[in-house]
């Protein structure tokens, strides 16, 4: 399957615009992923975007239902972390902890395993098992020479957790080890060890407490990132005839057969049933594209503002043609 080039552009357009707006402007991010999802919810890059977009923007449920689709037209389990921290959000921890239990984490990048068992600490202290938090975290990783940024936040995690069952002393020494190695201002590890000094930057007092709720292991705060930088779209030349989906997302390589499960035949069969309910068909799609709205003109169902009823004729209609 191909997009046309005038969907394919406007495609790439929305999923650009969600990159830029998703951490100054998470709704508009939104707005914009789900703009593109209505023109080609087949294609998997959109459906994570959309999904990381909501996470950004607190849509928790959204988030979780998007991405799990994602996962599921990939074969990657990228993002679990995301995921698992959703549930945290939702006030389900035991479903958190679930799916650190689950996941195969030997198989998983490294920043993603250390980010999936922050967010599980997390959902221990939830639960008001603060001491299991605690052990949860002594894995190897924390002692190690690694600066990664996932080093900085495991180290934070770990001060909090000491923090939370009331080993200051201890605590202090990891946000001083967890400043050493953030290099990227991954967190404000700096600002708690002069907190825990009793030190006040002055200026700081109004912002002290959202800044300290922003940290490693606080919901909402799991590095959301894609696993394809779709920047680049926005320069695709223009004569570039059809656009096959695959140059939105991954290689074929990338996907549920090399992941071990279903080769690319099964995508338009299993895979059919991972269509948006707001999608165009293809006629419909391209006839959007060629009269595309401004930034933000669509709702979050993807229709156009104050028009519902051709909304809802357009799911109706593309409905009965798949």
């Amino acid at each position: 399957m191909s997009l046309a080039k005038p969907v394919a552009e406007t495609v790439a357009r929305h999923l650009v615009a969600t990159g830029q707006l998703i951490d100054e402007d998470p709704a508009e991010a939104l707005a914009h992923a789900l703009a593109a999802r209505r023109l080609a919810s087949r294609i998997s890059a959109v459906r994570e975007a959309v999904g990381l977009a909501a996470y950004h923007a607190g849509e928790w449920q959204s988030a979780i239902a998007e991405l799990r689709t994602y996962h599921r037209m990939t074969g990657l389990q990228s993002h679990l972390a995301v995921l698992a921290d959703c549930e945290r959000a939702l006030g389900r921890p035991e479903r958190a902890i679930d799916l650190f239990r689950g996941a195969d984490r030997e198989r998983l990048d490294k920043a993603v395993a250390i980010e999936l068992l922050i967010v599980a600490a997390g959902a221990r202290g939830d639960l008001g098992q603060k001491d299991a938090a605690v052990a949860m975290l002594q894995v190897r990783e924390l002692t190690s020479e690694a600066t990664e940024p996932w080093a900085a936040r495991l180290r934070y995690a770990y001060a909090d957790a000491l923090l939370a069952v009331g080993r200051r002393e201890e605590a202090r020494e990891w946000f001083s080890r967890a400043a050493e190695v953030d290099t990227e201002g991954e967190t404000d590890a700096a600002e708690r060890l002069l907190e825990l000094d009793g030190v006040v930057i002055e200026g700081d007092e109004d912002d002290e407490s959202e800044e300290i709720a922003s940290g490693p292991g606080a919901p909402g705060a799991v590095p959301a990132e894609p696993d394809v930088d779709l920047t680049d779209l926005a320069d695709r030349p223009a004569d570039d005839g059809d656009v096959d989906p695959d140059e939105l997302v991954l290689d074929a390589a990338d996907g549920p057969a090399a992941a071990g499960g279903e080769d690319d035949d099964d995508r338009d069969g299993r895979y059919a049933d991972d269509l948006a309910d707001d999608e165009l068909t293809d006629d419909e799609a391209a006839a959007v594209a060629t009269h595309t709205e401004p930034a933000g003109a669509t709702d979050a169902s993807g229709s156009e503002p104050g028009d519902p009823e051709q909304g809802a004729e357009s799911r109706s209609s593309g409905a009965d043609q798949r």
